[in-house]
């Protein structure tokens, strides 16, 4: 009987394992599309017109098989040149866990879409094809994904079954990996050896690669323990509109989304950058009454003082509040196809958005960019390239309210926006 079988026949004797979200990605044909085509399919996670329409694209193409790529691929532009160009979500559940799937560019130009689907993943699942090896992009992705707090990393050596099922090709592939990784310190990373065209090792075992003993990937999945963490963490709520009173109410109320943290009725909180503290009237979402909301909850907060709140402004733990900064040291990734010119920066004008907060910013200066392939760092480089990593400093026209990128995702990273332009250049994780 199959795994899922397995599961459906003894129901109560699952663990619900919660929502986990992860990433594909990975160098450009290594399968992306494929595998998360196979997951779905395999987890039976498709609808019969679903499944009808990609029979019929695949078809067209002189296909005699379902082209399970086509699941994913959705943007024309993608179907025409076979390529994944945009953060394509989809979302399954097994019995065990909920799934939250990106599938993300393989393409160096669409790096940037990349940074987008990391940013809230929990796992990464980095695809290497078993007949080209460990590529740039292969370490470039597992860089990226590391710098942005993914903690949980599984390396899919793909299309086994063109290299024969070949252990040795796989130990090779795992050790040059390991080798490359070592130094980034991953907390928690395997390496799994799969064929997505077939299927084999991605929901179940398949008949071939007896030699691997280890677990499926969608089992290796399901085992992974991401505790909500952010619930934990001390309480951000950055506002993001003021409702001003109106029939059948005398208190104004201050909507967002609770970044981390929890607030309950009747809790004092820290408003910044007044500095003033206040207790928690009420909590309201859709017109309910909540005693208690956490990280993830969006609602609108009513305070027992009549404060000068604002969008931009936050509400925090007043125990353990962020700091307030007017200039920050940060990783950087440039998402711009223009390069950035050191000799410009004190011309350079942007704005940095920070949780709903945009500030004008200035790039004082470029410390180091990081080798994606050696990991070295290159002290006072001369500019930034696309996909470019660096460590900066910035100048800040008016104060921000972060924590380290290490401790809290959402008040620790920022945007940098052009100011001419008005395109986003650059993604970035503020130091402690």
């Amino acid at each position: 009987m199959s795994l899922l079988g397995e599961i459906e026949r003894n129901p109560l004797a699952v663990e619900d394992r919660g929502v986990l979200r992860f990433i594909t990605a990975g160098s450009v044909d290594d399968g992306k599309s494929t595998l998360i085509g196979r997951l779905l399919h395999d987890t039976r996670a498709i609808f019969e017109d679903q499944l009808a329409a990609v029979a019929r694209a695949s078809s067209k193409r002189g296909q005699d098989a379902l082209d399970l790529s086509l699941l994913t691929d959705g943007l024309e532009a993608e179907r025409e040149q076979g390529i994944t160009i945009d953060v394509a979500y989809r979302y399954f559940a097994t019995p065990r866990r909920k799934f939250i799937i990106a599938d993300t560019p393989g393409h160096e130009q669409y790096t940037r879409n990349m940074v987008t689907g990391a940013s809230t993943a929990d796992a990464a699942v980095i695809l290497v094809d078993a007949r080209k090896g460990v590529l740039p992009q292969t370490r470039r992705h597992t860089y990226i994904a590391h710098l942005l707090g993914v903690r949980h990393i599984v390396v899919a050596v793909n299309k086994m079954d063109l290299v024969g099922s070949d252990e040795a090709t796989f130990e090779r592939i795992r050790r040059d990996f390991l080798a490359f990784a070592s130094a980034l310190g991953i907390v928690d990373l395997r390496c799994i050896p799969i064929s997505a065209l077939r299927g084999d090792f991605v929901v179940e075992r398949g008949e071939i690669m007896s030699w691997y003993r280890g677990p499926t990937l969608l089992a290796a999945l399901e085992e992974i323990d991401v505790a909500d963490e952010a619930d934990a963490l001390p309480l951000r709520f950055p506002v993001q509109l003021v409702v001003r009173p109106g029939a059948g109410t005398d208190s104004r109320g201050y909507s967002g989304r609770i970044e981390s943290g929890a607030v309950f009725r009747g809790a004092e909180v820290l408003a910044l950058p007044s500095g003033r503290r206040t207790v928690v009237k009420d909590i309201v979402c859709l017109e309910s009454s909540l005693p208690v909301a956490v990280a993830g909850d969006s609602v609108t907060l009513t305070l027992a003082d009549d404060m000068d709140i604002s969008r931009g402004d936050l509400l925090a733990e007043p125990t353990l509040p962020p700091r307030v900064a007017k200039s920050i040291e940060a990783r950087l990734c440039w998402l711009s196809a223009q390069p950035l010119d050191a000799r410009a920066l004190p011309a350079a004008r942007f704005v940095l958005k920070h949780t709903t907060r945009s500030v004008r910013a200035k790039l004082v200066s470029l410390n180091s960019r990081v080798d994606v392939d050696t990991l070295e760092r290159h002290a006072k480089p001369t500019g930034l390239a696309m996909n470019d990593i660096a460590h900066v400093a910035l100048a800040l026209a008016q104060p921000l309210f972060v924590d380290s990128y290490e401790l809290n995702r959402a008040t620790g990273s920022f945007i940098l926006i052009d100011e001419a332009s008005n395109q986003t250049v650059a993604a970035g994780m503020i130091d402690g």
